[in-house]
């Protein structure tokens, strides 16, 4: 995944420590939920373009507002900076759907990274976990990504391939399980979320819809 988000990574987490967005322990934190939102970049949140144009808006789906995210042979993320403590809250719940998919996808190739719905985890400055809808590498597979010294990025394909294209799918995972089984211990925080697509390696086109993202206590 490096060729593709890695300048991301550093944007990200750049003046996280003493400039935070969201601050929470042991309760449930709604990061964004497009149903209210009045513009596609919400407040405390960063539009960052990678490569192409980025095509984003708010539309109508089955009566409900939500985000479409469109690639062009393009790549671009909504990013925010959190600090949230897991302890009490652990799981990570969001909704999303894609309705078209890089031809040829797969995060296992640097040329073929590309993927139309990815939701980054960031715990530090060098450890990430994406939580994506790859279009080739099968569900459920959890490997290490491409990425630069000293960083650490582990991928978990929530959805693979044209199963649930164009289907409403509401995701649950635990931060901390899902981190141990990554890293080998357990973290305390996480410190920033983005959601990505993008398609400039295959060029070819992507579209994904997302209506919320919240870290809770509950699943």
């Amino acid at each position: 995944m490096y060729p593709g988000w890695i300048g991301y990574l550093v944007v990200m987490m750049l003046g996280i420590v003493g400039s935070l967005a969201g601050v929470a322990w042991g309760q449930n934190t709604v990061l964004v939920d497009f149903s209210t939102a009045r513009e596609p970049v919400p407040q405390g949140w960063e539009l960052s373009v990678k490569a192409g144009e980025p095509h984003l808006q708010l539309v109508q789906d089955n009566g409900k507002q939500a985000l479409q995210m469109r690639s062009e042979q393009a790549s671009f993320a909504l990013q925010k900076k959190v600090h949230i403590a897991l302890q009490g809250s652990p799981f990570l719940v969001w909704q999303w759907k894609v309705t078209e998919l890089p031809k040829g996808g797969d995060f296992r190739r640097p040329d073929a990274d590309d993927q139309a719905a990815q939701l980054i985890v960031a715990f530090s400055s060098r450890h990430f976990l994406a939580y994506i809808w790859d279009s080739t590498a099968p569900k459920g597979l959890v490997a290490a990504a491409s990425a630069p010294a000293f960083k650490k990025i582990f991928a978990v394909v929530m959805q693979s391939g044209s199963q649930g294209l164009g289907t409403w799918i509401t995701e649950r995972r635990n931060l901390i399980d899902d981190y141990k089984q990554a890293f080998g211990a357990a973290p305390e925080a996480i410190e920033g979320v983005r959601m990505q697509i993008n398609s400039q390696h295959t060029q070819s086109r992507a579209e994904a819809y997302w209506y919320s993202i919240a870290v809770t206590a509950q699943p």
